[in-house]
């Protein structure tokens, strides 16, 4: 399993997958042996994984997981966090996966409706929104749509702004704020996340209300964050892990989507803002950042 050395959220997911491993009757060091392999995914990692010659591998990489089936095409793969697996080629369809790979998306198409509701309950002054995404995504052309979409019911201005270097995170942060009444909305992604905390101290300094799919963007400072909750998808992962051990083939095993989400508020960010949160949004919120 494949996360990023140090990173509080890659803990959390691992913790998350551990938990449900014990639940399913598998402790580290028992009755089985788990490693996780930290850090991009490249030859290094690859080579690591030949060593160990494990019996399944789970990953939360969509950029490595087509070079991981390539290396081991024998070995069940369950990956977490992919959107649109069957678009890229990686199962033949949701249901049944075919081949040696299945697991969990976190697609859901609504969230670019839900995202711009959001921005507009705290922040009404709002009228243009900047999406900040990366274009080699297919996922987030999908919410993309949807948050177009949605648009003219929430009077917002939805501005495609695609990034795939720190520099055009800077120009299109800098093109938002020529006019009043910007925002930022950032869709899940691994390279946004990697710079999530440059995004989030331009936000600041142009006081944009920064919403995100990802608790990361909210733990450093954006204003709120939702959409699926990752640590969830790593424990049903770890069923899936479960059921392998025991017999069965990633091949009948239907790719399943997200069923569970949170809200994160960053209330002090609210409040630096000059911003009031409707109580029965804090109400509903998984967690409060005060």
């Amino acid at each position: 399993m494949q996360f990023v050395e140090g990173d509080q959220q890659g803990l959390l997911r691992a913790a998350a997958f551990r938990e449900g491993l014990e639940k399913a009757g598998w402790v580290a060091g028992r009755n089985v042996s788990v490693d996780y392999l930290w850090g991009p995914l490249d030859s290094g990692i690859t080579e690591q994984l030949r060593q160990r010659v494990p019996e399944v591998i789970a990953i939360n990489s969509s950029i490595g997981l087509r070079a991981i089936g390539s290396a081991f095409p024998g070995v069940p793969i369950v990956f977490i966090g992919v959107s649109e697996p069957v678009e890229r080629g990686f199962v033949a369809s949701l249901a049944h996966p075919g081949g040696n790979m299945t697991g969990f998306s976190h697609l859901e198409p609504t969230l670019g409706a839900k995202w711009l509701d959001l921005v507009k309950q705290v922040a009404p002054q709002v009228t243009r929104i900047a999406y900040l995404y990366n274009p080699d995504n297919p996922g987030a052309k999908v919410t993309l749509q949807s948050a177009q979409s949605a648009a003219g019911q929430f009077s917002l201005d939805v501005l495609d702004t695609p990034v795939r270097d720190v520099a055009e995170i800077e120009a299109g942060i800098a093109g938002l704020v020529r006019e009043p009444g910007g925002a930022l909305l950032v869709p899940p992604d691994p390279f946004t996340t990697g710079h999530h905390k440059r995004v989030v101290d331009l936000a600041a300094r142009h006081r944009l209300p920064l919403v995100s799919a990802l608790r990361s963007f909210a733990d450093e400072g954006g204003l709120l964050a939702y959409g699926v909750s990752i640590p969830e998808l790593f424990r049903q992962a770890a069923g899936y892990v479960d059921r392998i051990l025991r017999g069965e083939k990633p091949a009948d095993l239907p790719v399943q989507g997200p069923t569970q989400f949170e809200l994160v508020i960053n209330i002090k960010t609210a409040t630096a803002l000059g911003l009031t949160v409707p109580p029965a949004l804090l109400a509903a919120a998984n967690e409060v950042i005060e």
